[in-house]
């Protein structure tokens, strides 16, 4: 296991320049941040903005499909995932070497429907040194945004060592949404996905592919920012624990792309998957964009934004028309930046769009821009589940608050760090609310100059107050969520139940912690049980194991029915 004595090492790595560092006009810096680095590139080697060719990531296909046996007959879709080491140009002239998953960044998409229930058996091929850090790279992964059992939820302290594979299992009985799927090995969690450890998982049904844009019209973008030394390899300092910015934004591991886009409506799947940075997108024209999704599905209502504010791990899913633009006509996706975010010479920048001729099929293309969308409604009525976006006051049963702060140094939820957890050998828990409660969580940010990505494992839920903004929820975020912007001494008050699905008892533990993943690493982190966590056997299979400790662990052997070697 990682130490946290290592993990200060490894944050104080290597030495960077100052060139081009500026702060956030849009707030203070707080004064206890030292200097932020920057690249270290020769000019030559440094990307400039819009050269490069916007790029999505390849769709993986799976190994075997067909019908789960009995009377409740499901199809299924099997995956394979190898976690290794691989070379990319991000930068002109040189190679960096990356930890993905098939060895690129970002890794594979997968995409799922729903009903369909999704195995993927992921392997570590990482060699027994690291690439940011001496040890070797253990994992973890979690599908974001997926209601998964526990074992398969990416619990922090469930590795995965070189050499030994893991099965997970997804039920992909949701609403469709974007979700992504990246790494969560406790104490390394940054350097993992800053190495390259990230990719989508869209998940469709009939009701989103019957309303919003399909095939080339729909678009995943994930955001990062990096830095990189002199030889091009990834440079790494998290600030003595208080966050990585980055000099340089990319799009789907391109510096600011250039895309081509038609004069059609256009949905892009916006996820940031940086490390710390925040951004305000918005169109260089300054025309707005159409809110149609967050990150647990599509918005009752479409909201007409002209910026938002994203941080880390949350998903918006915009539309853009392009239709108004004459062909040749260029429109810049801009970072408006946020308070206490360092920003750089070019990170007011994202990327480009290109407006072509409309030639070809317009297949999956629609035709104006809707003004209210339908979900489809969960399917655990029969349950008592009930759609996010229709819970009320009126059902709550219990009411919590989450207090994030800075204490004597450490990053704290209500003064209890992840240490704490396993002190308690990972029974020490926030709450323990029942299946299909509707419970109201209020998300208090009460560290000062700090930002917090807050985000609750399992759960979708509906933001009904913040302590600005009048008392009401950003247009922006009127849809079901599972991270939680909590500016700076900002308040969120939230509705959730804890909807287990039409398929399983449910139960188990969860984690709740900051998505600024240098903050999550040094501990700010808990967790909390559906159910009585008494009632959680462990080891058991039967009934279901709902203990996200070590389950379909295994050394890489043949098996019949998946590729060799995994």
């Amino acid at each position: 296991m990682t130490s946290r004595r290592e993990v200060l090492q490894v944050g104080a790595l290597g030495a960077f320049s100052m060139a081009g560092m500026k702060t956030s006009g849009a707030g203070l810096v707080p004064a206890v941040l030292s200097p932020i680095p920057s690249s270290r590139l020769a000019a030559r080697n440094t990307p400039v903005p819009y050269r490069g060719v916007f790029r999505r990531p390849p769709e993986l296909v799976p190994f075997a499909t067909g019908f789960d046996d009995g009377d409740r007959a499901r199809p299924f879709a099997r995956y394979a995932l190898t976690q290794k080491l691989g070379q990319a140009q991000f930068v002109p002239g040189l190679m960096t070497t990356l930890a993905g998953y098939n060895g690129i960044f970002p890794g594979p998409t997968l995409r799922a429907t729903r009903g369909t229930r999704v195995e993927v058996r992921i392997r570590n091929a990482f060699p027994s040194t690291g690439l940011l850090f001496p040890e070797a790279i253990n994992t973890v992964t979690h599908l974001h945004g997926s209601a998964s059992l526990p074992q398969y939820d990416g619990y922090a302290n469930d590795i995965t060592v070189p050499g030994n594979v893991k099965n997970y299992r997804y039920p992909n009985w949701q609403t469709a949404r974007t979700l992504w799927y990246h790494d969560h090995k406790h104490h390394i969690t940054a350097q993992n996905v800053y190495s390259g450890l990230a990719g989508f998982y869209p998940l469709s049904d009939k009701s989103e592919q019957a309303q919003l844009p399909q095939g080339e019209f729909d678009v995943p973008l994930m955001i990062s920012d990096a830095m990189f030394n002199a030889d091009g390899s990834l440079g790494f300092n998290d600030n003595d624990g208080k966050g990585l910015w980055g000099d340089v934004i990319m799009v789907n591991g391109v510096p600011w792309p250039t895309m081509k886009v038609k004069p059609r409506i256009y949905r892009f799947r916006v996820l940031v998957a940086s490390i710390s940075r925040s951004y305000r997108p918005t169109l260089s024209t300054g025309d707005p964009v159409y809110v149609v999704g967050t990150d647990a599905g599509m918005v009752p209502k479409v909201q007409a934004v002209k910026s938002w504010r994203q941080c880390t791990a949350e998903r918006y899913e915009v539309l853009v028309d392009f239709r108004k633009y004459r062909a040749g006509q260029l429109v810049e996706l801009r970072n408006l930046s946020n308070k206490n975010t360092f920003d750089f010479a070019n990170t007011g920048k994202i990327m480009r769009f290109e407006v072509v001729a409309d030639a070809g099929s317009g297949a999956g293309s629609i035709a104006g821009i809707p003004a209210t969308l339908d979900d489809g409604g969960t399917p655990s009525r029969a349950q008592g589940g009930i759609s996010t976006m229709d819970l009320t006051p009126d059902l709550v049963v219990a009411k919590r608050v989450l207090k994030f702060r800075r204490d004597h140094g450490e990053w704290t939820i209500n003064g209890v760090t992840w240490a704490d957890v396993e002190k308690s050998g990972f029974t020490r828990l926030f709450g323990s609310p029942q299946p299909f409660a509707v419970e109201q969580w209020t998300i208090a940010n009460e560290s000062g100059g700090w930002f917090h990505p807050v985000h609750i494992h399992f759960v979708d839920a509906k933001i009904i107050a913040r302590s600005t903004n009048g008392g009401r929820p950003f247009a922006w975020e009127k849809g079901p969520k599972d991270v939680f912007y909590a500016g700076e001494n900002e308040s969120i008050t939230a509705l959730m139940q804890f909807n287990t699905g039409p398929d399983t008892g449910g139960g188990g533990r969860y984690m709740i912690h900051c998505h600024n993943l240098v903050h999550e690493d040094h501990d700010m982190m808990v967790q909390f049980s559906i159910g009585d966590l008494r009632k959680n056997d462990p080891i058991t299979t039967d009934p279901p194991i709902r203990d996200p400790l070590p389950a379909d662990h295994f050394r890489p052997v043949y098996r019949p029915g998946f590729p060799a070697g995994t």
